[in-house]
């Protein structure tokens, strides 16, 4: 039988003393990290961009077929992806739990192991948080911070016409890997005797369960000397934000529907779950990839990396937000459902 170590038996200071004991800072400008009321931090004359970001059980996860272990790196890149997304080089993060009864110490520790993978892939340091009892379920708080050159800080909204839209990577998996996992937990849950069948499927179930940050793609751009002219994070799907962009720029967008990039274990996934790949790539959400824009005179340097897809151009007609299928026909993008603002 696995040890089962109470909360109660450690207390809220014991938990966090526990939890900070595994981790080492990596940043030379955290100044100060656990074990004071709050951090310290010294950014030398950088831009320091931060983000916020709250997980619920049962609302963003399902521990029914999300190992803490998974979730807790999860939860950090996503995190981060925002940081990404502002052409920012990830720093510091800070952690707020809400535990119910039924987490115990070892569980928490499995979470922190995943928390603590994500800092070590993306040096990044864990600098403070908090823990209190919640009456259900797990909710975590993350916080982040980056730092960027002032000059190449890249927002949503300063893209311009002809400004080529691109995207990093291939869309649609993650809400291929959803289904799937979803699938066998209802297939467990009425037998349990059952074994899972996700052969074929590890690619679009590991980009649900593991998505990580695209940092590669910044150091891409730093190494080319290419700075974007806008950019944000895949999140919600590419639909949303995409009208993301053209809302905050006040410009037009029109994409091409043979460049989306999708995978093809998507595409079986898909058929097999009788949705449209082109649906999942456009309104799935949780790629996290990059879409961002760049100039004409940009584009051919970006046009070497080979993990980026030109899916069209931004237009000086506000209104316009439409892709070109591949019979010609034009059609409206829209953005259903629940979308970050």
């Amino acid at each position: 039988m696995e040890k089962r170590t109470e909360i109660g038996e450690v207390g809220e200071f014991g938990l966090i003393n526990h939890i900070a004991a595994k981790f080492t800072q990596k940043q030379e400008w955290t100044d100060l990290g656990i074990g004071d009321d709050t951090a310290v931090l010294d950014p030398k004359g950088n831009k320091v961009v931060t983000t916020t970001e709250l997980f619920i059980e049962g609302v963003h996860f399902d521990l029914g077929y999300t190992p803490l272990q998974h979730l807790g790196f999860k939860v950090v890149s996503v995190v981060l992806s925002d940081i990404a997304a502002m052409n920012a080089i990830p720093a510091q993060i800070t952690i707020g739990l809400g535990l119910s009864n039924r987490f115990s110490v070892e569980s928490v520790d499995a979470l922190y192991e995943g928390i603590r993978l994500a800092c070590e892939e993306y040096k990044v340091d864990l600098v403070g948080g908090d823990t209190t009892s919640s009456p259900q379920g797990l909710i975590i708080s993350m916080t982040a911070t980056g730092v960027v050159e002032a000059d190449k800080l890249v927002q949503r909204g300063t893209a311009k016409p002809n400004d080529v839209l691109c995207v990093t990577g291939d869309l649609g998996a993650a809400l291929m890997g959803l289904h799937s996992l979803e699938r066998e937990k209802q297939v467990f849950l009425s037998n349990p005797d059952m074994k899972p069948e996700l052969e074929g499927k590890s690619y679009v179930v590991l980009r649900q369960l593991k998505p990580m940050a695209r940092f590669d793609m910044i150091h891409e751009f730093r190494e080319l000397g290419v700075v974007p002219t806008s950019m944000i994070d895949c999140s919600d799907g590419l639909a949303s934000e995409i009208i993301h962009l053209c809302n905050a720029s006040g410009l037009g967008a029109r994409i091409f529907e043979k460049n989306i990039p999708i995978d093809d274990e998507t595409y079986l996934a898909a058929t097999e779950f009788n949705v449209s790949p082109l649906t999942a790539a456009l309104n799935g959400g949780e790629d996290y990839e990059l879409v961002f824009t760049v100039s004409q005179e940009d584009f051919p340097k970006i046009e070497k990396i080979a993990d980026v897809t030109a899916i069209g151009y931004m237009t000086n007609i506000g209104n316009e937000r439409v892709m070109v299928m591949k019979s010609d026909a034009i059609v409206d993008l829209t953005a259903p459902g629940f979308g970050k603002q």
